[in-house]
């Protein structure tokens, strides 16, 4: 690992071994339908703003199959809300913004909002932790830093899958839901090439030697016989940012968080394969690092004023050796076998290397954080492996069902350092000047290992009925070295071990061509984020504390899908339910909350609609309305939850014009709609705030110019000011973290494949 060094105590105890069985239901069978409905007689992709061009026919959009499930499966067989975002789309956001997090929440729904930093800290998914993979590597680490989604540039990705919803099928983390960031595949035959360059800049601020900014990325695709390749570089730098009036947006954001301005951002991607026949062998690397390089800071004079009525402000003058920077290392191995004894085999093993570093806090008035001025940093590695096999289970009389079945397991090690820094130096400069004068440890080096067997029946059972049931059992081993808290507590290390077993079940009922309904019960399981826990610990801590329990969330869902000519639209309810949640209470900062369990109930709904009305016309949107309660006395009284777990109503719409079909000149804009919301916990506590409401619109538009493409996007396009929903509760009393969201801002780029 790198920075920091410590003696590694690696662990040796036993992980309990077992059999875990799923045992499959069995129903009454009809006769004579042996395979999943058609395509064209079911719904189909329930995707925000992805909608074919109608023409005088009437249109039928594309069965499109996931993979997200672990096995690819046909949205329309799927018990579950679930959202995919297309190339073409990926495309259009990233001619906006190149932050997959930015991406996300403007086209998930239930998904909250980004906040325009390198963290996605209060972006959950139904209001729990999402669990982010890339090509099914989870990007979960024991020290939650919330920027698994800031992890990868938006030109490594081909597509990306989000199951809405808590799901066990890949383990400990995906309590709200997953996020499978799919990359591109490789190319075929001869050798492509595709460059692309781009240029944006602020329309608030027309002084182009501060805003102006860069990116220019090469690509070289193809194949030959057996062999298929992709390789990919990318740079890109992000200036300063300004908001609808003009001023610059402090760089680092959000309590320390880090932003997005003044970003230097590289990604190496490369994905080598080999068929052999029925076998297919593929190796994938990917390399993301970004970093900021400013010399802008927050200004602490905007805290001599009333809470709310001055925004923080940039100023300029800052000496900072390690700037916030995230880097993300991820290398896979993959091995696909079409028949083996009549089953299917995909097998992976994967390697990951991350770091991620936050700007300074003074925290002299924190005795928690050791009255110091701290930098914190997370290192995180990770091996593991997983193996999928499909089977069909060839029943006599019944219709085949389909079982998938398999093993993962995943060994990571992790640790957070703080940096502390000479007050002396940063007072007599105003809190500019950050001088490293030593280290110490916040978090531990902790290890962890998990292993889990699963299985997962599918059974078309008739015509109009599909069915789904599935088992999943995991051990979870933690090692924890003894360490001393920033507080000078001393916290004895040991081991602790964890075991669970979930299940779900469900069922899609095909009513008609047009119309399917679907009804499902899964189970999440997730372990809390057991760094923040430790390094926050009182005297006498123990690590039996039931602060380290693992979390069950049991969620119900009930939907619809339906798929016309010229619509295509569906919705969905869901409610969860913890008996062992946890959140975070007490004062309004990040110094000084503290971790509760408390029983907790989140419910909400969601709705996709796509509209094809005329040729060349597209429109539609989606809305997610989200709610929840907990318990922290357990006294029986349930509370709202805090603002940073519920987001408020969330409403999308975009139209989208073939305007020139010969020239693919298409125009597209988009709005956002937030919500206000307050949970009524008042201003001193911890996410407690009431959050007002905020709207933005986006265009895009593209158009073949000469042998290439011309992309050309205004984000936040009337200008409005405006303060992202986590700038509004991360309000502290003081006004250095009441950010403006970023205004008017023009991206251009011109892609050429030769």
């Amino acid at each position: 690992m790198k920075g920091y060094s410590y003696n590694r105590k690696r662990w040796s105890g036993s992980v309990s071994q077992g059999i875990v069985i799923a045992v499959c239901l069995a129903f009454a069978a009809t006769p004579g339908f042996s395979q999943q409905p058609e395509p064209e007689a079911r719904p189909l992709e329930e995707q925000n703003g992805t909608s074919g061009v109608a023409g005088e026919e009437p249109i039928r959009m594309e069965e499109v199959a996931v993979t997200a499930t672990r096995s690819e499966e046909s949205i329309a067989a799927i018990p579950g809300a679930v959202t995919v975002i297309t190339r073409k789309q990926i495309e259009e956001q990233a001619t906006l913004s190149r932050d997959p997090a930015e991406a996300l929440g403007k086209l998930v729904p239930g998904l909250a909002p980004g906040n325009q930093s390198l963290s996605s800290f209060g972006q959950t998914l139904r209001g729990r932790n999402v669990l982010v993979l890339i090509d099914g590597v989870p990007q979960i680490s024991l020290r939650n830093a919330f920027r698994d989604l800031t992890a990868i540039d938006l030109s490594a990705v081909e597509r990306i899958e989000v199951i809405r919803g808590a799901t066990a099928i890949y383990g400990e983390g995906a309590s709200g839901g997953i996020v499978n960031i799919i990359t591109r595949r490789p190319g075929e035959g001869k050798t492509r090439f595709t460059t692309e360059l781009g240029v944006n800049t602020s329309l608030s601020h027309l002084h182009l030697k501060d805003s102006l900014g860069g990116r220019i990325r090469q690509e070289v695709s193809g194949g030959r016989g057996r062999f298929d390749y992709t390789l990919s570089g990318s740079f890109e730098r992000t200036s300063g940012f300004f908001d609808a009036e003009g001023d610059r947006i402090p760089p680092e954001l959000l309590s320390a968080q880090g932003g997005l301005s003044d970003l230097n951002t590289y990604d190496l991607f490369g994905k080598f394969g080999l068929d052999l026949g029925p076998q297919r062998l593929q190796l994938t690397v990917n390399r993301y690092h970004a970093r900021q390089d400013t010399d802008d800071a927050t200004d602490p004079a905007v805290n001599a004023f009333p809470p709310r009525t001055v925004k923080a402000r940039a100023r300029e003058g800052l000496v900072l050796a390690d700037q916030p920077e995230t880097e993300n290392t991820v290398v896979s191995l993959d091995y696909d076998r079409a028949d083996l004894f009549g089953s299917r085999l995909h097998s992976q093993l994967f390697f990951r290397d991350y770091l991620t570093r936050f700007f300074p806090s003074d925290a002299r008035a924190s005795a928690r954080l050791g009255n110091s001025i701290i930098q914190s940093w997370v290192e995180s590695e990770k091996i593991g492996g997983r193996l999928d096999i499909e089977t069909p289970l060839p029943l006599p009389r019944v219709t085949a069902p389909t079982l998938l079945w398999g093993v993962d397991y995943t060994d990571e090690e992790a640790f957070q350092p703080v940096a502390i820094m000479d007050p002396a130096a940063f007072d007599n400069s105003g809190g500019l000047v950050f001088i490293k004068t030593g280290e110490r440890m916040w978090v531990p080096p902790m290890t962890r290992r998990n292993l889990a067997l699963f299985g997962q029946m599918e059974w078309a059972a008739t015509e109009r009925w599909l069915l789904r049931a599935g088992l999943r059992h995991e051990w979870i081993g933690i090692r924890v070295d003894e360490f001393t808290t920033l507080e000078g507590n001393t916290i004895p290390g040991g081991d602790i071990d964890f075991s669970a077993t979930v299940f779900n079940t469900g069922a899609v009922f095909y009513a008609t061509d047009p119309v399917s309904l679907f009804v499902s019960f899964s189970q999440g399981f997730s372990v809390p984020d057991v760094g923040l826990i430790l390094r926050s610990a009182p005297p006498g801590f123990s690590l039996e504390s039931s602060l380290l329990e693992p979390i069950k969330v049991d969620q119900y869902e009930v939907g619809a899908r339906g798929t016309w000519p010229r619509i295509q639209s569906s919705v969905s309810a869901f409610l969860s339910k913890s008996d062992l949640g946890i959140t975070t209470t007490g004062g309004p900062t990040l110094f000084n909350i503290t971790t509760v369990r408390t029983p907790e109930e989140i419910w909400g709904v969601e709705g996709v609609i796509d509209l094809q009305p005329f040729e060349r016309w597209s429109l539609g949107g989606t809305a997610s309305w989200i709610a929840g309660e907990n318990d922290p006395d357990r006294d029986g009284n349930f509370t709202d939850m805090n603002g940073f777990r519920i987001p408020p109503l969330k409403l999308t719409a975009y139209v989208e014009h073939d305007t020139l079909p010969r020239l693919r000149w298409r125009n597209r804009l988009q709005i956002l709609y937030v919500g206000s919301r307050d949970p009524g916990l008042g201003e001193r506590a911890f996410g407690g705030r009431a959050v007002n409401n905020y709207a933005t619109a986006d265009w895009t538009s593209s158009m073949a110019v000469g042998p290439g493409d011309l992309r050309f996007g205004i984000e936040n396009l009337f200008n409005r000011q405006y303060f992202t929903t986590v700038s509004q509760l991360l309000r502290t009393g003081r006004n250095d973290s009441f950010t403006a969201a970023r205004g008017a801002t023009l991206h251009l780029a011109y892609t050429m494949t030769y």
